[in-house]
């Protein structure tokens, strides 16, 4: 989606020629015929989607002075680009110093224009996601440092908005690579316990035989190795808030405890005498269907709903294509500031490009692409030639065949590629698109070759997203590579650290 310029100007013509001159350049356009009309403009329904503002400085109503300081008064950080006729250095100093991003002098030629509107915006993705990683830091991320104009997300941050008004437990899910954390962190920033720490554990990664220890703590001394007091993740967070991420890869000793921690709000460290009272705000998150693992026994029931009191489903990125735009923007202005690149420049065939793919690990795989992008950038623009797998996997997702006549089989939509999980033993002779029920013989194949070879193409279609992999098999990840292992797959080959966050 195209970034929507505010243009403000009492004059007609000007007006019109500002309109034509910045369609042009590619952007959407919005138009005022004065301050105030400007200004409830930017503080109504169509805020969000302002991106940058043209604004004449002489005006009879409400002025250009007038406007730049009624918006820093609303907090209004949107890049201004002041002209006027009357270009003398006074005024070039009062708008500067009333927020101004740029100034130009009408009639302002459209390559002088041009050159101020993107440098403006660049500027204005820059500073806001270098804001965006120092409120993640210290605890004060909101909502309104989150990048995005999907409906679907609007609705997702206004009902967390009602969360971070209470200490209601809550349950973010969504696949992996969605921003669950990042709405975590904002929920924590916007709440009475933005002062307070935030403490994110992910339950996933937690040696089994450590996991009681590590959030509850343990005591010098209570088993082999432990020669120092460990206090535990509860009692790091108390006070502010706990972030327990992959929740549904605790094991069933640590969900009993973690079960009377909520109820009691107390909390029990290994080789303790006596409990410990915490005041801690939890907030949940998992990619995998916990009703469902409660319904077949791997999860308990009585924790699901202490969890599940407020549930947040983040819609995936494939879902809500129109934030694509907005986030290349964001990650491209800090991979440039980190590589000390000035790539000024996505273009349309590109922007079309990354919107069409349907990216499985979602704004995290985004954001991977778009770093490896600058990296691969050799001027100042990004094509599709910056964009090479995807356009790969894009061509081979359009020419890839599907056999659906073969009987009898499953259609799994498989496309040739050479990759090492790829070695499709008993059904090498099978076309492109099938999973073979029957083996060369004609009998029927065992469940343990067929699991393989789903596991081999599960690990291959989402790209060796581990956590994305169990959750679509319904399996735990520990579960996963212990079928790895006892089906003699390389499961060293995987990187099981890709599934790791953004910003969300």
């Amino acid at each position: 989606m195209p970034q929507t310029i505010l243009i403000v100007d009492d004059d007609p013509v000007q007006r019109r020629l500002l309109e034509a001159m910045v369609t042009r350049f590619g952007y959407q356009t919005l138009v005022a015929e004065g301050g105030d009309a400007a200004l409830a403009l930017l503080t109504g329904a169509d805020a969000g989607r302002i991106d940058g503002v043209i604004l004449d400085l002489v005006m009879p109503d409400l002025d250009g002075l007038g406007m730049l300081a009624k918006m820093r008064e609303h907090g209004l950080r949107i890049p201004v680009i002041v002209q006027t006729a009357h270009g003398g250095i006074d005024n070039v100093v009062s708008a500067m110093r009333a927020g101004a991003a740029d100034f130009v002098v009408k009639p302002a030629s459209p390559e002088r224009l041009q050159v101020s509107l993107r440098n403006a915006l660049a500027q204005s993705a820059l500073e806001g996601e270098l804001q965006r990683i120092r409120h993640a830091r210290n605890g004060t991320l909101t909502f309104r440092d989150l990048v995005s104009r999907s409906p679907q997300m609007q609705l997702v941050m206004r009902t967390a908005e009602k969360a971070a008004a209470s200490s209601i437990p809550a349950l973010i899910e969504g696949e992996s690579g969605v921003g669950k954390e990042l709405i975590a962190r904002a929920i924590h920033g916007s709440s009475e316990r933005r002062s307070k720490p935030f403490v994110a554990v992910n339950c996933g990664a937690l040696p089994e035989n450590l996991v009681e220890s590590i959030l509850f703590g343990h005591e010098k001394g209570a088993f082999t190795g432990a020669t120092d007091r460990h206090v535990g993740k509860f009692a790091e967070a108390d006070g502010g808030v706990l972030f327990l991420d992959e929740i549904g890869e605790l094991p069933p000793a640590a969900q009993v405890k973690l079960l009377r921690a909520i109820q009691e709000n107390e909390i029990e460290p290994v080789g303790g005498r006596k409990p410990v009272k915490v005041d801690v705000r939890l907030i949940s998150a998992t990619n995998r269907n916990l009703m469902a693992d409660v319904k077949s026994g791997r999860f308990r029931e009585d924790l699901f709903y202490r969890l599940h009191v407020f549930p947040l489903t983040v819609p995936p990125l494939r879902e809500r294509p129109e934030d694509i735009p907005d986030l290349v923007r964001h990650f491209l202005a800090r991979f440039c500031a980190d590589e000390g690149k000035r790539i000024q420049l996505v273009t349309a065939e590109a922007l079309a490009l990354l919107k069409s793919y349907r990216w499985p690990g979602n704004v995290r795989q985004l954001e991977n692409t778009v770093f490896r992008a600058v990296v691969l950038a050799e001027g100042d623009t990004l094509g599709v030639d910056e964009f090479p797998q995807i356009a790969a996997q894009a061509r081979s997702a359009d020419e890839a065949p599907v056999d659906t006549a073969q009987a009898p089989s499953i259609t799994a939509d498989i496309a040739a590629f050479d990759h090492p999980w790829a070695h499709m033993s008993a059904a090498q002779s099978q076309p492109h698109g099938t999973l073979a029920l029957l083996d060369e013989e004609g009998h029927v194949r065992s469940l343990e070759a067929i699991e393989a070879e789903a596991i081999r193409f599960a690990i291959s279609h989402y790209r060796e997203q581990m956590s994305e992999v169990a959750r679509r098999l319904q399996i735990g990840r520990s579960t996963l590579y212990r079928k790895l292992e006892n089906l003699g797959l390389d499961g060293e080959r995987v990187d099981r650290d890709t599934d790791a966050v953004s910003a969300g």
